[in-house]
């Protein structure tokens, strides 16, 4: 049966029942209530990133520095196999991230297929701030980074090692082809008390990936998007499936039409639904929007979507998302 906008809200009703249970108040109807800031949210289970930028929102700095140091927390965390140091590595054995971070006036930077560095948030914020450029790839990152000051460090983790050699001898007769495994993202959203939006993303992408791809955490438009007349907006989960569809610039589109962020992102993940079917049918995506006055949604495709919240009412608190299949 032809899943449509009415039976995936109907359905999305539905399992918000239970899967809310641990809310006091049903996310359909706290995110469309407008708290102000500061707030900041993050894709998955990421406290100490999110308790790391709240501190920052709560003595008054700007909503991109809270992103950047949040974040950073995030990358330098070695039990995250898929963001920064002790990520997983392509089949080379190589370690590459992605980052990318937007702050209110519009502003964007990126890294692609970095190597070596610990930091990539910190290194896209550079390419925001002292390069006429948005994004820089490969060697030319690197060397960016370098010559800013970032030192040169071993990424590949001894626990990140073994898995490797774990999936070398798993898949000796056919390394060419990459089942989707680890792929998910930090994305980060920040309010602060001025009204200053601004996001960031950080991955070490697809686990065992083909040596150059890139997914859609470093893609503006795709695994973030802000606009501070509207809202922002970040995603997680299979990279190829947001960047084929734009999905967090889509979200603070469907904004800025009238919807309220819950809205957007059911939104956008209709639109997954009705062009990629057979991806969209066991694969995750997770959209998360933050409004400009300070309401919130989320929404996964697959069930195990969370994000983690802080803001003046509920402090560093994970929370489920609604999870649709079709």
């Amino acid at each position: 049966m032809k899943t449509t906008r009415r039976t995936f809200l109907q359905r999305l009703s539905v399992a918000g029942v239970g899967a809310f249970s641990l809310r006091t108040t049903p996310l359909r109807a706290q995110s469309v209530l407008p708290v102000g800031g500061p707030i900041v949210i993050a894709t998955w289970k990421n406290q100490p990133g999110i308790t790391k930028a709240w501190e920052l929102l709560q003595q008054g700095q700007p909503a991109l520095d809270a992103i950047e140091q949040g974040v950073r927390v995030v990358e330098a965390n070695p039990r995250d196999v898929s963001v920064g140091y002790g990520g997983l590595p392509d089949q080379s054995g190589n370690v590459t991230l992605d980052a990318c971070i937007m702050d209110h006036e519009g502003r964007a930077g990126s890294v692609t297929y970095l190597e070596h560095i610990a930091h990539p948030i910190s290194v896209a914020r550079r390419v925001m701030e002292v390069t006429p450029h948005v994004m820089l790839s490969g060697e030319g990152a690197y060397q960016f980074a370098r010559e800013q000051g970032f030192s040169r460090q071993r990424m590949l983790t001894h626990e990140a090692r073994q898995a490797y050699r774990n999936w070398q001898r798993e898949h000796r007769q056919s390394p060419e082809f990459v089942e989707p495994g680890t792929h998910d993202t930090v994305g980060m959203l920040a309010l602060d008390s001025e009204g200053r939006l601004a996001g960031g993303c950080s991955t070490s992408g697809w686990a065992y990936k083909i040596p150059g791809r890139v997914g859609d955490s470093p893609i503006i438009g795709a695994g973030l998007y802000v606009d501070n007349e509207v809202g922002a907006a970040t995603a997680t989960g299979l990279g190829e499936l947001v960047m084929k569809s734009l999905s967090t610039f889509l979200v603070v589109e469907f904004m800025r039409q009238g919807m309220n962020p819950q809205q957007a992102c059911e939104a956008a993940l209709q639109r997954i639904l009705d062009r990629y079917p057979t991806e969209a049918a066991t694969n995750q995506v997770g959209l998360v929007a933050l409004r400009n006055d300070g309401a919130v949604g989320y929404a996964g495709l697959q069930p195990g979507f969370v994000v983690t919240l802080s803001q003046a009412e509920q402090v560093t608190a994970v929370l489920p998302a609604a999870a649709y299949q079709p």
